[in-house]
């Protein structure tokens, strides 16, 4: 054997595990979206993570409470103030909102400052339910993959129940049901308009900002949803199974 074959040899196995991780990376995620199209997911990555950093910070991590409940069981007013705060445009865009990210471009260029978010319920679904939260490209750039998948092989129906289900809504809180027992003691079908329109409300922040205790602010946001939420409309075919 030839001294110049090994290193040959050896660069064509790099190559080929190289290109068998490559397939595994973008395979993975297909076979993820695809196991949530029927299946309910028995927890997230987030939730680890959240007590990963509990930890880290030396403090107790917060219970963690998530019950999982139909989207039929989910009253229709919160729904639309979710959608009204959220992604008004949710039934039109297929995951990016393109119009809603060039405003807010042109919002920045006028202001001279970054560029405020446009993250559509679907982005903030893959987010919460494949992946971690933070501001970094590596991560916009695999939420923006999960998100292309999850409009291809999951209906609006299915991305919302799931959404509703696993998005964080306060320390160790995650979905409706839960949030709706933590802070309003009641069943997430049981509430009432304000009460819906307060879960709501904290979306952007659900951590710091409490619907229980709400500010000021947080009470004039609400207020808004209110005010938008009756002419937000939900397809006709929304209600029939998927």
């Amino acid at each position: 054997m030839s001294r110049k074959s090994a290193p040959v040899r050896a660069g064509g196995r790099w190559l080929r595990w190289a290109l068998i991780l490559v397939a595994l990376l973008l395979v993975t995620p297909i076979a993820e979206v695809g196991c949530v199209r029927v299946a309910n997911p028995p927890a997230t990555p987030l939730m680890l993570v959240r007590k990963i950093e509990a930890r880290l910070d030396r403090r107790a991590p917060a219970p963690c409470r998530y019950e999982w409940i139909d989207l039929a069981r989910v009253p229709r007013t919160f729904i639309r103030c979710v959608l009204t705060s959220e992604d008004q445009r949710f039934f039109q865009h297929h995951g990016f909102d393109w119009r809603e990210i060039a405003i807010a471009e042109r919002e920045a260029e006028r202001r001279g400052t970054p560029a405020r978010g446009a993250s559509t319920i679907t982005m903030q679904c893959a987010r919460s339910l494949f992946l971690w939260q933070g501001r970094s490209w590596v991560r916009k750039g695999i939420e923006a993959y999960y998100t292309f998948w999850m409009e291809l092989l999951l209906s609006k129906r299915r991305i919302l129940e799931l959404y509703v289900n696993v998005i964080e809504m306060g320390d160790g809180i995650y979905g409706v049901e839960a949030a709706a027992q933590a802070h309003f003691g009641t069943s997430a079908r049981a509430l009432n308009r304000e009460q819906a329109a307060l879960l709501a409300a904290c979306l952007p922040n659900p951590r710091e900002w409490s619907p229980r205790h709400p500010s000021p602010a947080l009470r004039a946001r609400a207020a808004r949803i209110l005010q938008n939420e009756p002419g937000l409309k939900i397809p006709a075919t929304f209600d029939r199974a998927p």
